[in-house]
């Protein structure tokens, strides 16, 4: 973040840092300062050719849920050479990338873990990454700003459906997103490949943004989507905080996320092209990702599948031996899934599950 953001953040929320915390929140800033000079540097040096910089192939946006299985599709899609997408380096130094990246990525590797804690996939700077750590970074309003000082009321509610927000912070989401696309396209040259399940609920706004952009819709079993998402939060909370975190209204956050995040999505999409969107079931990619992924490419027509089916065969035999995690959930909890999440339940086929007895 710039360091502007990071001070009003502190100040947003009375400094109320956890004592043995307050070293991490030093550093932060020393980083935003850095950040917010690097930043004057970069647009000084590249605005002129960023913004002159045509978006010609508008990105496709994978989008769901958290832990709906948006990750694995990133992946999967970015084994196409024709495609880009942003890596965790750009993402978190959306200021700063087109200066420092070259060398910043190569020598400070050791500061990523080589597994995320969440669910052991493969991390790393140069892997594919959501965009909506570079908005947050580049000072537009996000949720994910809530990861600093967790045991506070959520924040910017409103991003996650852009239909009840300020003019405002539509505005500077806007415009953090604008710039970080078009940087990113200046760099690549490539279609891009965006992630973030954030953006479920933005479709419109998206699509208006980006005329003629695509979108992978990822579903999942709503019992197991709750529950990892709650471990989710936990463990970046963790990591990320400048309090010890509490948890309180964890679970009925992720409740209220999903309701607010698809009551959205369901009104935005109806102003979508049909031809624009494909939805996919995560139990379907992990049973046949091939086939899946190349039904995904003849319904966006996204080009011949066929050049990039040798990638995704080595790819998925790679991770033959990857295990995901498993949840118990108990009779009260999964009931009040069934319950809350009644419509994602029945719109997207898991009627069949049932909550517990």
């Amino acid at each position: 973040m710039l360091l502007g953001d990071v001070l009003r953040l502190f100040r947003k929320n009375r400094v109320r840092i956890h004592p043995t915390l307050i070293p991490m929140a030093g550093a932060v800033t020393f980083f935003s300062a850095f950040n917010s000079v690097a930043y004057r540097v970069q647009r000084a040096i590249f605005d002129r050719r960023i913004f002159a910089t045509p978006i010609d192939q508008p990105p496709v946006f994978i989008i769901g849920h958290w832990r709906s299985g948006t990750t694995h599709m990133h992946e999967l899609l970015a084994h196409d050479d024709r495609f880009a997408y942003p890596t965790t380096y750009e993402c978190f130094a959306p200021s700063h990338f087109l200066l420092t990246e070259w060398y910043m990525a190569r020598w400070t590797g050791f500061l990523i873990p080589s597994q995320r804690p969440m669910d052991n996939m493969a991390a790393g700077w140069n892997r594919p990454q959501e965009d909506e750590f570079a908005i947050c970074n580049l000072g537009g309003p996000s949720p994910y700003l809530r990861l600093a000082f967790p045991n506070h009321p959520p924040v910017h509610m409103g991003t996650l459906d852009m239909e009840d927000i300020d003019k405002s912070d539509l505005e500077r989401w806007q415009a953090a997103l604008d710039y970080f696309v078009r940087a990113l396209t200046f760099q690549k040259r490539k279609r891009l490949i965006l992630k973030s399940p954030t953006h479920t609920g933005r479709v419109a706004v998206l699509a208006k943004m980006f005329p003629g952009a695509k979108f992978v819709h990822i579903s999942r079993n709503p019992y197991d989507l709750f529950a990892s998402t709650v471990r989710l939060w936990k463990s970046l909370e963790q990591v990320q905080a400048f309090q010890t975190p509490r948890h309180d209204y964890l679970e009925e956050y992720v409740f209220t996320c999903l309701e607010r995040m698809y009551e959205g999505f369901h009104r935005q999409r109806e102003q979508l092209n049909p031809s624009q969107i494909y939805d996919i079931r995560y139990e379907q990619l992990a049973q046949d990702p091939i086939g899946q992924i190349e039904l995904v490419y003849k319904h966006l027509e996204l080009g011949d599948f066929e050049p990039v089916r040798p990638k995704l065969k080595a790819y998925v035999e790679s991770q033959s031996g990857y295990q995901t995690n498993r949840y118990e959930i108990g009779p009260d909890l999964s009931r009040r899934i069934a319950d809350r999440w009644s419509n994602y339940i029945e719109r997207y086929g898991y009627s069949e599950i049932g909550a517990l007895p």
